[in-house]
């Protein structure tokens, strides 16, 4: 048997693959979704029938579609953002067998309404980075991605796990952990986590301690199909071009779902001089959005504050950092 490693699409989480058969060269497994709550396909690159389909936790399937892309559809609409484990077993047309065992979530269609509003890439003990972001309308954020071209887009720095909010909630991404009592409030207590950084608002903790995001950065909020729900471009310089191309990348995700726009008439690529200005931001001078103000997907929403102005967990200050005259 052939085991190999490797990500798949439809999650963050690893894919194991296990080949027995006749030919050396067995199907290949291409990725999953969640097309719907009643209905996950499983894409290979020939057409295949199903042998075996289980899933952790179970769940009562209905019915089952052979072909290049399999179709398992279930008897019961799974709650959204389900984390789920699927062990599927497939044969091909020429007797090939593969097994493929995979992590997803199931189908969330009812992500709510959101807005980046704070941001700190700087970091000092106990004061770690975080993203925050506001909710406008009630939803479902199981299944919610975190990005940043520190990881690059296909690769979720935070996936949300299932937590239902209502409007007007501020969310709290810590970019770190450092205590390990840290604890994701996924219930109504928004007090249940204790530890030095806790926030009033909604606190969710990435394990590890490692950096993460920086001065000049994408962030964004992606739903299970990639739509960037909100994003915002930081640049720590207003001139020349991007220097490394994960940088040019995020930008041009962000241009490409219409997420952050040009600050120049008729120019077609995003440059450094587009993003906000994030030098002076330190710990405790954060990068906000004028919460105020409509979004208009640029720069002229956002602002540093001025020092010991953060205000993680709740609505922004609006004291602005002002550069000291030379």
């Amino acid at each position: 048997m052939l085991c190999v490693l490797f990500a798949c699409a439809c999650a963050p989480e690893t894919t194991v693959e296990g080949v027995l058969g006749l030919q050396a060269q067995g199907p290949t497994f291409l990725g999953c979704a969640a097309v719907s709550p009643e209905r996950i396909t499983f894409s290979f690159d020939t057409p295949v029938s199903v042998t075996a389909l289980r899933f952790d936790p179970p769940v009562e399937i209905a019915k089952i579609e052979d072909g290049a892309v399999v179709q398992a559809n279930f008897a019961v609409p799974l709650a959204p953002g389900t984390p789920m484990t699927a062990d599927l077993l497939v044969k091909d047309g020429k007797g090939n067998t593969l097994n493929v065992l995979t992590s997803l979530r199931s189908r969330n269609n009812q992500f709510p309404a959101l807005v980046l509003t704070e941001i700190r890439t700087e970091y000092s003990k106990p004061k770690v980075e975080f993203v925050e972001f506001r909710t406008e309308s009630p939803g479902q954020l199981g299944a919610l991605r975190l990005v940043t071209t520190s990881l690059g887009f296909a690769t979720p720095l935070f996936e949300f796990p299932q937590v239902q909010v209502s409007p007007g909630e501020y969310v709290v991404v810590h970019l770190r952990t450092l205590d390990s009592q840290a604890v994701n409030e996924v219930g109504s207590d928004l007090l249940e986590s204790t530890v030095t950084e806790s926030t009033p608002g909604r606190d969710f903790w990435v394990s590890g301690a490692e950096k993460r995001i920086h001065k000049t950065d994408a962030i964004a909020l992606l739903d299970q199909d990639g739509n960037v729900l909100d994003g915002v471009l930081l640049s720590e310089t207003m001139d020349g071009p991007w220097l490394k191309d994960e940088l040019k990348q995020g930008a041009a995700y962000l241009s490409s779902h219409h997420a952050w726009k040009a600050s120049a008439a008729g120019q077609t690529q995003l440059l450094p001089q587009d993003g906000v200005p994030s030098g002076p931001t330190t710990t405790t001078r954060t990068i906000c959005r004028d919460e105020g103000t409509g979004d208009t997907d640029g720069a002229e929403n956002w602002y540093v504050t001025a020092t010991s102005c953060a205000t993680p967990g709740l609505p922004n200050k609006s004291d602005r950092y002002v550069a000291p005259v030379k």
